[in-house]
Protein backbone atom coordinates (compact mmCIF):
# COMPACT_ATOMS: atom_id res chain seq x y z
CA UNK A 1 0.00 0.00 0.00
CA UNK A 2 1.11 3.81 -1.14
CA UNK A 3 1.72 5.39 2.25
CA UNK A 4 1.53 9.06 2.11
CA UNK A 5 0.68 12.04 4.49
CA UNK A 6 -2.55 13.16 6.06
CA UNK A 7 -2.02 16.45 4.36
CA UNK A 8 -1.30 14.96 0.94
CA UNK A 9 -5.10 13.43 0.64
CA UNK A 10 -6.55 16.96 0.14
CA UNK A 11 -7.07 17.74 -3.01
CA UNK A 12 -5.47 21.75 -3.59
CA UNK A 13 -4.35 23.99 -6.69
CA UNK A 14 -3.03 26.77 -4.41
CA UNK A 15 0.23 27.56 -5.68
CA UNK A 16 3.22 28.54 -2.54
CA UNK A 17 5.45 31.43 -3.66
CA UNK A 18 8.48 31.26 -1.69
CA UNK A 19 10.44 34.76 -2.10
CA UNK A 20 12.67 36.26 0.43
CA UNK A 21 12.07 39.43 -0.54
CA UNK A 22 8.79 41.54 -0.51
CA UNK A 23 8.91 42.92 -3.87
CA UNK A 24 9.11 39.37 -5.63
CA UNK A 25 6.16 37.96 -3.48
CA UNK A 26 3.77 41.07 -3.97
CA UNK A 27 4.86 41.42 -8.16
CA UNK A 28 4.12 37.39 -7.82
CA UNK A 29 1.01 37.25 -6.26
CA UNK A 30 -0.69 40.13 -8.17
CA UNK A 31 0.30 38.44 -11.46
CA UNK A 32 -0.97 35.01 -10.51
CA UNK A 33 -4.20 36.47 -8.87
CA UNK A 34 -5.17 38.23 -11.86
CA UNK A 35 -4.95 34.88 -13.49
CA UNK A 36 -7.95 33.87 -11.34
CA UNK A 37 -4.71 31.54 -9.39
CA UNK A 38 -4.71 31.02 -5.78
CA UNK A 39 -1.66 31.68 -4.30
CA UNK A 40 0.14 32.15 -0.82
CA UNK A 41 3.16 34.27 -0.70
CA UNK A 42 5.61 33.53 2.38
CA UNK A 43 8.91 34.86 3.18
CA UNK A 44 10.49 31.75 5.27
CA UNK A 45 11.12 28.51 4.39
CA UNK A 46 9.75 27.23 7.52
CA UNK A 47 6.44 28.71 6.81
CA UNK A 48 6.55 27.58 2.88
CA UNK A 49 7.18 23.56 4.70
CA UNK A 50 4.08 24.08 6.79
CA UNK A 51 1.76 24.75 3.70
CA UNK A 52 3.38 22.47 1.55
CA UNK A 53 2.26 19.49 4.08
CA UNK A 54 -1.47 21.35 4.35
CA UNK A 55 -1.52 20.16 0.52
CA UNK A 56 0.03 22.55 -2.63
CA UNK A 57 -0.28 22.30 -6.41
CA UNK A 58 2.97 23.95 -7.05
CA UNK A 59 5.81 25.48 -5.62
CA UNK A 60 7.86 28.79 -6.95
CA UNK A 61 10.45 29.69 -5.80
CA UNK A 62 12.52 33.15 -6.64
CA UNK A 63 16.90 33.35 -7.05
CA UNK A 64 16.78 34.68 -3.67
CA UNK A 65 15.16 31.85 -1.93
CA UNK A 66 17.82 29.62 -3.67
CA UNK A 67 20.63 30.94 -1.93
CA UNK A 68 18.81 30.74 1.48
CA UNK A 69 20.26 27.73 3.06
CA UNK A 70 16.97 26.99 4.02
CA UNK A 71 15.81 25.69 0.88
CA UNK A 72 17.56 22.54 1.53
CA UNK A 73 15.22 22.08 4.14
CA UNK A 74 12.53 21.90 1.41
CA UNK A 75 14.42 19.66 -1.05
CA UNK A 76 14.18 17.06 2.26
CA UNK A 77 10.33 17.70 2.21
CA UNK A 78 10.11 17.18 -1.40
CA UNK A 79 12.05 14.10 -1.69
CA UNK A 80 9.73 12.44 1.37
CA UNK A 81 7.07 13.43 -1.18
CA UNK A 82 4.62 9.85 -1.67
CA UNK A 83 5.07 7.74 -4.35
CA UNK A 84 2.67 9.32 -6.18
CA UNK A 85 3.10 12.85 -5.48
CA UNK A 86 5.91 14.91 -7.69
CA UNK A 87 4.57 18.06 -6.78
CA UNK A 88 6.06 20.61 -9.41
CA UNK A 89 9.03 23.63 -8.60
CA UNK A 90 9.19 26.78 -10.54
CA UNK A 91 12.19 28.26 -10.07
CA UNK A 92 12.57 31.79 -11.00
CA UNK A 93 16.22 32.68 -11.56
CA UNK A 94 18.75 34.53 -13.58
CA UNK A 95 21.26 31.82 -14.13
CA UNK A 96 18.66 28.44 -15.15
CA UNK A 97 20.38 25.38 -14.13
CA UNK A 98 23.41 27.12 -13.16
CA UNK A 99 21.61 29.21 -10.04
CA UNK A 100 22.60 28.19 -6.62
CA UNK A 101 20.33 25.50 -4.96
CA UNK A 102 19.41 24.22 -8.18
CA UNK A 103 23.02 22.51 -9.92
CA UNK A 104 22.95 19.81 -7.30
CA UNK A 105 19.48 19.74 -6.29
CA UNK A 106 18.29 16.88 -8.50
CA UNK A 107 14.58 17.76 -8.42
CA UNK A 108 12.37 15.74 -10.58
CA UNK A 109 9.40 17.81 -11.71
CA UNK A 110 11.18 21.05 -12.18
CA UNK A 111 10.68 24.02 -14.56
CA UNK A 112 13.30 27.27 -14.29
CA UNK A 113 11.74 30.38 -15.34
CA UNK A 114 14.55 33.19 -16.38
CA UNK A 115 14.67 36.28 -15.07
CA UNK A 116 12.87 39.06 -16.49
CA UNK A 117 9.99 36.65 -17.36
CA UNK A 118 6.82 38.19 -19.25
CA UNK A 119 3.79 37.58 -17.15
CA UNK A 120 1.92 35.96 -20.01
CA UNK A 121 5.04 32.56 -19.63
CA UNK A 122 4.93 32.72 -15.88
CA UNK A 123 1.11 32.12 -15.76
CA UNK A 124 1.19 29.75 -18.81
CA UNK A 125 3.99 27.88 -16.71
CA UNK A 126 1.67 27.58 -13.90
CA UNK A 127 -1.19 26.42 -15.19
CA UNK A 128 0.74 24.06 -17.16
CA UNK A 129 2.32 22.65 -13.44
CA UNK A 130 -0.98 22.68 -11.81
CA UNK A 131 -2.74 20.42 -14.67
CA UNK A 132 0.07 18.25 -13.77
CA UNK A 133 -0.67 17.91 -10.37
CA UNK A 134 -4.37 17.64 -11.19
CA UNK A 135 -3.11 14.42 -12.93
CA UNK A 136 -1.11 13.06 -10.43
CA UNK A 137 -4.19 13.60 -7.99
CA UNK A 138 -6.39 11.68 -10.27
CA UNK A 139 -3.43 8.69 -10.27
CA UNK A 140 -3.95 8.66 -7.08
CA UNK A 141 -7.68 8.27 -7.07
CA UNK A 142 -7.29 5.59 -8.95
CA UNK A 143 -4.78 3.35 -7.42
CA UNK A 144 -7.01 4.19 -4.25
CA UNK A 145 -9.70 2.50 -5.85
CA UNK A 146 -7.86 -0.13 -7.17
CA UNK A 147 -6.39 -0.72 -4.09
CA UNK A 148 -9.58 -0.64 -2.48
CA UNK A 149 -11.40 -3.13 -4.87
CA UNK A 150 -8.29 -5.68 -4.35
CA UNK A 151 -9.12 -5.59 -0.71
CA UNK A 152 -12.78 -6.43 -1.39
CA UNK A 153 -11.66 -9.15 -3.70
CA UNK A 154 -9.45 -10.99 -1.26
CA UNK A 155 -11.82 -10.06 1.41
CA UNK A 156 -14.91 -11.84 -0.52
CA UNK A 157 -12.41 -14.94 -2.19
CA UNK A 158 -11.76 -15.60 1.71
CA UNK A 159 -15.42 -15.06 2.90
CA UNK A 160 -15.69 -17.64 -0.21
CA UNK A 161 -14.04 -19.96 0.77
CA UNK A 162 -14.87 -20.03 4.28
CA UNK A 163 -18.89 -20.27 2.79
CA UNK A 164 -18.12 -23.41 0.73
CA UNK A 165 -16.15 -24.54 3.36
CA UNK A 166 -19.21 -24.11 5.56
CA UNK A 167 -21.40 -25.28 3.60
CA UNK A 168 -19.69 -28.13 2.54
CA UNK A 169 -19.58 -29.30 6.00
CA UNK A 170 -23.43 -28.52 6.91
CA UNK A 171 -24.12 -30.85 4.11
CA UNK A 172 -22.18 -33.97 5.12
CA UNK A 173 -23.29 -33.31 8.57
CA UNK A 174 -26.82 -34.62 7.49
CA UNK A 175 -25.68 -36.51 4.95
CA UNK A 176 -23.80 -38.81 7.01
CA UNK A 177 -26.54 -40.40 8.81
CA UNK A 178 -28.88 -40.11 5.96
CA UNK A 179 -26.31 -43.06 4.46
CA UNK A 180 -25.71 -44.80 7.51
CA UNK A 181 -29.75 -45.11 8.15
CA UNK A 182 -29.97 -46.36 4.52
CA UNK A 183 -27.01 -48.85 5.42
CA UNK A 184 -28.89 -50.39 8.15
CA UNK A 185 -31.99 -50.48 6.17
CA UNK A 186 -30.40 -52.50 3.76
CA UNK A 187 -27.35 -54.60 5.06
CA UNK A 188 -29.43 -55.18 9.03
CA UNK A 189 -33.00 -54.86 8.35
CA UNK A 190 -34.59 -53.50 12.38
CA UNK A 191 -36.10 -56.49 13.94
CA UNK A 192 -38.95 -54.25 15.66
CA UNK A 193 -41.21 -51.83 14.51
CA UNK A 194 -39.70 -49.12 16.72
CA UNK A 195 -36.86 -49.64 15.49
CA UNK A 196 -37.28 -49.02 12.01
CA UNK A 197 -39.48 -45.91 13.25
CA UNK A 198 -36.29 -44.49 14.63
CA UNK A 199 -34.17 -44.89 11.76
CA UNK A 200 -37.02 -43.59 9.42
CA UNK A 201 -37.32 -40.52 11.54
CA UNK A 202 -33.88 -40.07 12.08
CA UNK A 203 -33.55 -39.78 8.00
CA UNK A 204 -36.32 -37.36 7.82
CA UNK A 205 -34.91 -35.00 10.66
CA UNK A 206 -31.58 -34.49 8.69
CA UNK A 207 -32.98 -34.43 5.28
CA UNK A 208 -35.14 -31.45 6.74
CA UNK A 209 -32.07 -29.74 7.84
CA UNK A 210 -30.84 -30.33 4.28
CA UNK A 211 -34.02 -28.94 2.76
CA UNK A 212 -33.69 -26.22 4.97
CA UNK A 213 -30.11 -25.03 4.14
CA UNK A 214 -30.96 -24.91 0.89
CA UNK A 215 -34.24 -22.78 1.08
CA UNK A 216 -31.95 -20.41 3.10
CA UNK A 217 -29.53 -19.72 0.43
CA UNK A 218 -32.38 -19.94 -2.58
CA UNK A 219 -34.37 -16.85 0.14
CA UNK A 220 -31.10 -14.68 0.44
CA UNK A 221 -30.71 -15.27 -3.70
CA UNK A 222 -34.54 -13.64 -4.32
CA UNK A 223 -34.40 -10.98 -1.69
CA UNK A 224 -30.88 -9.92 -3.09
CA UNK A 225 -31.84 -9.79 -6.25
CA UNK A 226 -35.17 -8.31 -5.88
CA UNK A 227 -37.33 -11.46 -6.75
CA UNK A 228 -39.00 -12.04 -3.68
CA UNK A 229 -42.68 -11.12 -3.88
CA UNK A 230 -44.69 -10.98 0.03
CA UNK A 231 -48.19 -12.84 -0.22
CA UNK A 232 -49.59 -9.65 1.49
CA UNK A 233 -53.08 -10.23 3.60
CA UNK A 234 -54.70 -9.22 6.73
CA UNK A 235 -53.00 -11.19 9.56
CA UNK A 236 -53.31 -11.66 13.58
CA UNK A 237 -50.03 -11.58 14.65
CA UNK A 238 -50.95 -14.85 16.98
CA UNK A 239 -51.37 -16.94 14.16
CA UNK A 240 -47.79 -16.28 12.89
CA UNK A 241 -46.90 -17.22 16.41
CA UNK A 242 -48.60 -20.60 16.48
CA UNK A 243 -47.20 -21.62 12.76
CA UNK A 244 -43.65 -21.15 13.81
CA UNK A 245 -43.90 -22.72 17.30
CA UNK A 246 -45.24 -26.37 15.05
CA UNK A 247 -42.60 -26.21 13.22
CA UNK A 248 -39.81 -25.41 15.50
CA UNK A 249 -41.51 -27.64 18.31
CA UNK A 250 -39.29 -30.80 17.30
CA UNK A 251 -35.78 -29.27 17.67
CA UNK A 252 -37.10 -27.60 21.14
CA UNK A 253 -38.60 -30.58 22.58
CA UNK A 254 -34.66 -32.19 21.34
CA UNK A 255 -32.82 -30.08 23.49
CA UNK A 256 -35.03 -30.60 26.42
CA UNK A 257 -35.89 -26.39 26.81
CA UNK A 258 -38.53 -25.07 28.34
CA UNK A 259 -40.86 -23.15 26.06
CA UNK A 260 -43.17 -19.98 27.70
CA UNK A 261 -45.57 -18.31 25.53
CA UNK A 262 -47.20 -15.55 26.31
CA UNK A 263 -49.51 -14.09 23.79
CA UNK A 264 -52.24 -11.44 23.97
CA UNK A 265 -56.21 -12.25 24.25
CA UNK A 266 -56.98 -8.96 21.88
CA UNK A 267 -56.12 -9.47 17.76
CA UNK A 268 -52.63 -8.12 16.47
CA UNK A 269 -53.76 -7.40 13.12
CA UNK A 270 -50.78 -6.67 10.32
CA UNK A 271 -50.56 -6.36 6.82
CA UNK A 272 -47.98 -9.52 5.70
CA UNK A 273 -47.15 -12.77 4.81
CA UNK A 274 -47.86 -15.76 6.79
CA UNK A 275 -45.32 -17.81 5.63
CA UNK A 276 -42.52 -14.82 5.56
CA UNK A 277 -43.51 -13.66 9.24
CA UNK A 278 -43.58 -17.42 10.25
CA UNK A 279 -40.14 -18.08 8.69
CA UNK A 280 -38.54 -15.34 10.58
CA UNK A 281 -39.89 -16.05 13.86
CA UNK A 282 -38.80 -20.06 13.14
CA UNK A 283 -35.55 -18.71 12.61
CA UNK A 284 -35.11 -16.47 15.90
CA UNK A 285 -36.62 -19.98 17.22
CA UNK A 286 -34.02 -22.20 16.07
CA UNK A 287 -31.31 -20.07 16.69
CA UNK A 288 -32.39 -19.71 20.60
CA UNK A 289 -32.19 -23.81 20.67
CA UNK A 290 -29.00 -24.01 19.17
CA UNK A 291 -27.20 -21.37 20.96
CA UNK A 292 -29.15 -22.42 24.44
CA UNK A 293 -27.98 -25.82 26.31
CA UNK A 294 -30.17 -28.77 26.78
CA UNK A 295 -32.70 -28.01 29.34
CA UNK A 296 -32.40 -24.38 29.07
CA UNK A 297 -35.42 -21.81 28.63
CA UNK A 298 -36.96 -19.76 25.74
CA UNK A 299 -39.33 -17.12 26.43
CA UNK A 300 -41.88 -15.76 23.49
CA UNK A 301 -43.77 -13.05 23.92
CA UNK A 302 -46.37 -10.57 21.70
CA UNK A 303 -47.23 -7.58 22.78
CA UNK A 304 -49.09 -4.15 21.68
CA UNK A 305 -46.82 -1.68 21.84
CA UNK A 306 -48.67 2.33 20.55
CA UNK A 307 -49.11 1.30 17.06
CA UNK A 308 -46.22 -1.66 16.68
CA UNK A 309 -46.72 -5.00 17.23
CA UNK A 310 -43.82 -6.35 19.16
CA UNK A 311 -42.64 -9.88 19.11
CA UNK A 312 -39.60 -11.24 21.36
CA UNK A 313 -37.75 -14.30 21.63
CA UNK A 314 -35.51 -14.38 24.77
CA UNK A 315 -33.62 -17.27 25.67
CA UNK A 316 -31.28 -18.26 28.39
CA UNK A 317 -28.07 -19.94 26.11
CA UNK A 318 -24.69 -18.51 25.26
CA UNK A 319 -25.45 -15.05 24.86
CA UNK A 320 -23.88 -12.52 22.61
CA UNK A 321 -20.64 -10.57 23.08
CA UNK A 322 -21.17 -6.95 22.85
CA UNK A 323 -18.52 -6.34 19.66
CA UNK A 324 -20.98 -9.04 17.79
CA UNK A 325 -24.63 -7.08 18.57
CA UNK A 326 -24.24 -4.83 15.77
CA UNK A 327 -23.09 -7.54 13.39
CA UNK A 328 -25.38 -10.60 14.31
CA UNK A 329 -27.80 -10.04 11.18
CA UNK A 330 -24.24 -9.80 8.84
CA UNK A 331 -24.21 -12.34 6.30
CA UNK A 332 -22.58 -15.37 7.48
CA UNK A 333 -21.89 -14.25 10.88
CA UNK A 334 -21.19 -16.83 13.37
CA UNK A 335 -21.44 -15.97 17.16
CA UNK A 336 -19.58 -18.93 17.99
CA UNK A 337 -18.34 -20.83 14.85
CA UNK A 338 -17.75 -24.11 16.83
CA UNK A 339 -21.24 -24.04 18.43
CA UNK A 340 -22.98 -23.27 15.45
CA UNK A 341 -21.44 -25.87 13.31
CA UNK A 342 -22.22 -28.71 15.91
CA UNK A 343 -25.86 -27.90 15.72
CA UNK A 344 -25.56 -27.23 11.80
CA UNK A 345 -25.85 -23.55 10.10
CA UNK A 346 -24.62 -21.22 7.50
CA UNK A 347 -24.92 -18.39 9.48
CA UNK A 348 -27.54 -16.44 7.29
CA UNK A 349 -30.77 -17.47 9.13
CA UNK A 350 -30.75 -14.06 11.22
CA UNK A 351 -29.93 -12.53 7.97
CA UNK A 352 -32.63 -13.38 6.43
CA UNK A 353 -34.74 -12.20 9.05
CA UNK A 354 -33.51 -8.76 9.06
CA UNK A 355 -34.40 -8.78 5.26
CA UNK A 356 -38.07 -10.04 5.79
CA UNK A 357 -38.73 -7.95 8.71
CA UNK A 358 -37.72 -5.00 6.08
CA UNK A 359 -39.72 -6.25 3.75
CA UNK A 360 -42.89 -5.64 5.85
CA UNK A 361 -41.64 -2.08 6.90
CA UNK A 362 -40.89 -3.42 10.25
CA UNK A 363 -37.40 -3.68 11.92
CA UNK A 364 -35.29 -6.00 14.34
CA UNK A 365 -33.09 -5.55 17.13
CA UNK A 366 -30.86 -7.90 19.36
CA UNK A 367 -29.75 -7.37 22.86
CA UNK A 368 -27.48 -9.21 25.31
CA UNK A 369 -25.84 -8.77 28.64
CA UNK A 370 -23.30 -10.85 27.95
CA UNK A 371 -21.52 -14.62 27.52
CA UNK A 372 -23.46 -16.73 29.17
CA UNK A 373 -26.66 -14.34 29.82
CA UNK A 374 -29.04 -15.22 27.36
CA UNK A 375 -30.09 -13.02 24.39
CA UNK A 376 -33.12 -11.58 23.89
CA UNK A 377 -34.22 -10.61 19.49
CA UNK A 378 -36.77 -7.97 19.12
CA UNK A 379 -39.21 -7.96 15.99
CA UNK A 380 -41.05 -4.63 15.65
CA UNK A 381 -44.21 -4.49 12.41
CA UNK A 382 -46.24 -1.92 11.77
CA UNK A 383 -49.75 -2.86 13.16
CA UNK A 384 -52.52 -2.36 9.95
CA UNK A 385 -56.02 -0.52 10.28
CA UNK A 386 -58.62 -2.35 12.58
CA UNK A 387 -59.79 -5.37 10.16
CA UNK A 388 -62.59 -7.45 11.01
CA UNK A 389 -61.23 -11.22 11.17
CA UNK A 390 -61.88 -13.27 7.81
CA UNK A 391 -64.15 -15.85 8.57
CA UNK A 392 -63.29 -19.23 9.49
CA UNK A 393 -63.38 -21.76 7.13
CA UNK A 394 -65.23 -24.83 7.65
CA UNK A 395 -62.81 -27.85 8.35
CA UNK A 396 -62.15 -30.28 5.48
CA UNK A 397 -59.95 -33.25 5.56
CA UNK A 398 -58.55 -34.45 2.01
CA UNK A 399 -59.79 -37.35 0.68
CA UNK A 400 -57.92 -40.09 -0.58
CA UNK A 401 -56.62 -39.99 -4.30
CA UNK A 402 -57.79 -42.62 -6.26
CA UNK A 403 -56.26 -44.90 -7.88
CA UNK A 404 -55.52 -43.14 -11.45
CA UNK A 405 -53.24 -43.74 -14.48
CA UNK A 406 -49.70 -41.75 -13.74
CA UNK A 407 -46.61 -40.75 -15.68
CA UNK A 408 -43.76 -40.03 -14.27
CA UNK A 409 -40.91 -37.80 -16.70
CA UNK A 410 -37.13 -37.52 -15.30
CA UNK A 411 -33.95 -38.13 -16.91
CA UNK A 412 -32.52 -39.11 -13.46
CA UNK A 413 -33.84 -42.32 -13.03
CA UNK A 414 -33.21 -43.05 -9.48
CA UNK A 415 -35.50 -39.63 -9.02
CA UNK A 416 -38.09 -40.69 -11.22
CA UNK A 417 -38.15 -45.02 -10.27
CA UNK A 418 -38.06 -43.89 -6.50
CA UNK A 419 -41.36 -41.36 -7.32
CA UNK A 420 -42.82 -43.95 -9.42
CA UNK A 421 -42.61 -46.91 -6.58
CA UNK A 422 -44.08 -43.86 -4.23
CA UNK A 423 -47.25 -43.86 -6.03
CA UNK A 424 -47.68 -47.49 -7.20
CA UNK A 425 -47.91 -48.13 -2.90
CA UNK A 426 -50.79 -45.98 -3.20
CA UNK A 427 -52.57 -47.98 -5.88
CA UNK A 428 -51.82 -46.05 -8.72
CA UNK A 429 -51.22 -47.58 -12.24
CA UNK A 430 -47.49 -45.45 -12.96
CA UNK A 431 -45.15 -45.41 -15.94
CA UNK A 432 -41.81 -44.33 -16.05
CA UNK A 433 -40.15 -42.27 -19.01
CA UNK A 434 -36.51 -40.58 -19.14
CA UNK A 435 -37.28 -38.14 -22.06
CA UNK A 436 -39.24 -35.57 -24.09
CA UNK A 437 -39.72 -37.44 -26.68
CA UNK A 438 -40.07 -41.00 -24.87
CA UNK A 439 -43.07 -39.48 -22.60
CA UNK A 440 -44.78 -38.57 -25.77
CA UNK A 441 -45.09 -41.75 -26.84
CA UNK A 442 -45.92 -43.52 -23.91
CA UNK A 443 -48.27 -40.75 -23.27
CA UNK A 444 -49.80 -41.87 -26.36
CA UNK A 445 -50.62 -45.40 -25.52
CA UNK A 446 -50.94 -45.37 -21.75
CA UNK A 447 -53.07 -41.89 -21.62
CA UNK A 448 -52.24 -40.78 -17.97
CA UNK A 449 -54.12 -38.97 -15.64
CA UNK A 450 -51.65 -37.17 -14.36
CA UNK A 451 -48.14 -36.42 -15.20
CA UNK A 452 -45.41 -35.45 -12.93
CA UNK A 453 -42.64 -34.12 -14.84
CA UNK A 454 -38.93 -32.54 -14.70
CA UNK A 455 -38.03 -29.61 -16.16
CA UNK A 456 -34.58 -29.20 -16.77
CA UNK A 457 -34.11 -32.39 -18.98
CA UNK A 458 -31.73 -32.33 -22.00
CA UNK A 459 -33.08 -32.16 -25.63
CA UNK A 460 -36.61 -31.62 -25.13
CA UNK A 461 -37.22 -30.00 -22.08
CA UNK A 462 -39.94 -29.95 -19.49
CA UNK A 463 -41.34 -26.84 -20.96
CA UNK A 464 -41.67 -28.23 -24.58
CA UNK A 465 -42.83 -31.38 -23.13
CA UNK A 466 -45.97 -29.83 -21.31
CA UNK A 467 -46.73 -27.95 -24.36
CA UNK A 468 -46.43 -30.31 -27.15
CA UNK A 469 -48.73 -32.52 -24.83
CA UNK A 470 -51.20 -29.80 -24.49
CA UNK A 471 -51.69 -29.43 -28.35
CA UNK A 472 -53.01 -33.15 -28.23
CA UNK A 473 -56.92 -32.60 -27.46
CA UNK A 474 -56.95 -35.75 -25.38
CA UNK A 475 -54.69 -34.42 -22.62
CA UNK A 476 -56.16 -31.35 -22.47
CA UNK A 477 -57.77 -31.96 -18.76
CA UNK A 478 -54.77 -34.01 -17.48
CA UNK A 479 -53.10 -32.59 -14.05
CA UNK A 480 -49.78 -31.52 -15.50
CA UNK A 481 -47.31 -31.05 -12.61
CA UNK A 482 -43.96 -29.71 -12.74
CA UNK A 483 -41.50 -31.44 -10.13
CA UNK A 484 -38.20 -29.43 -10.34
CA UNK A 485 -35.12 -27.84 -8.49
CA UNK A 486 -35.75 -24.66 -9.78
CA UNK A 487 -38.44 -22.47 -7.65
CA UNK A 488 -38.63 -18.97 -7.96
CA UNK A 489 -41.41 -17.05 -8.91
CA UNK A 490 -39.88 -16.60 -13.07
CA UNK A 491 -39.82 -20.65 -12.87
CA UNK A 492 -43.30 -20.74 -11.88
CA UNK A 493 -44.40 -18.36 -14.34
CA UNK A 494 -42.68 -19.85 -17.00
CA UNK A 495 -44.64 -23.48 -15.96
CA UNK A 496 -48.00 -21.96 -16.05
CA UNK A 497 -47.24 -20.49 -19.66
CA UNK A 498 -46.08 -24.07 -20.63
CA UNK A 499 -49.50 -25.70 -20.28
CA UNK A 500 -48.55 -26.76 -16.04
CA UNK A 501 -51.30 -26.93 -13.54
CA UNK A 502 -48.42 -26.73 -10.87
CA UNK A 503 -45.13 -26.32 -9.52
CA UNK A 504 -43.39 -28.49 -7.29
CA UNK A 505 -39.76 -28.03 -6.04
CA UNK A 506 -37.98 -31.30 -5.54
CA UNK A 507 -37.95 -32.94 -3.05
CA UNK A 508 -42.25 -32.86 -3.57
CA UNK A 509 -43.42 -33.89 0.26
CA UNK A 510 -45.85 -37.27 0.00
CA UNK A 511 -48.18 -34.71 1.12
CA UNK A 512 -48.28 -31.92 -1.28
CA UNK A 513 -48.45 -34.75 -4.15
CA UNK A 514 -51.35 -36.93 -2.26
CA UNK A 515 -53.25 -33.34 -2.24
CA UNK A 516 -52.71 -32.70 -6.51
CA UNK A 517 -53.82 -36.31 -6.57
CA UNK A 518 -56.56 -36.11 -4.56
CA UNK A 519 -58.15 -33.52 -7.14
CA UNK A 520 -59.04 -36.16 -9.78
Amino acid sequence: MIERDDADRSYSERVIVLAPTMRDGDVTRRLLAEAGIDVAVCQGWRHAEELMHEGAGALMVTDAALADAGFAVLLNVLERQPAWSNLPVLALCRHGLEAPGLREARLRNLTVLDRPTSARVMVSAVRTALRGRRWQYQIRDQIDSLLRADRSLRQADQRKDEFLATLAHELRNPLAPIRTGLQLLASNPPRDEGQYKGVTEMMDRQMSQLLRLIDDLLEVSRISTGKLILQREPLDMRRVVEMALESCQPLIERGGHQLSVTLPDEELWVDGDLTRLAQSLSNLLNNAAKYTPDGGSIWVTLTRAGAQAVLTVRDSGVGVPQDMIGRVFDMFAQVNRSLERAQGGLGIGLALVRSLVTLHGGRVSAASAGPGLGSTFTIELPLAAEESAPAPLPAVEPEPAHPARILVVDDNDDAATSLAMLLSLSGHEVEVANSGPAALQTAASFLPQAVFCDVGMPGMDGHEFATRLRQDPRFATTLLVALTGWGSEEDKKRSRAAGFDEHLTKPASVDAVTALLARL
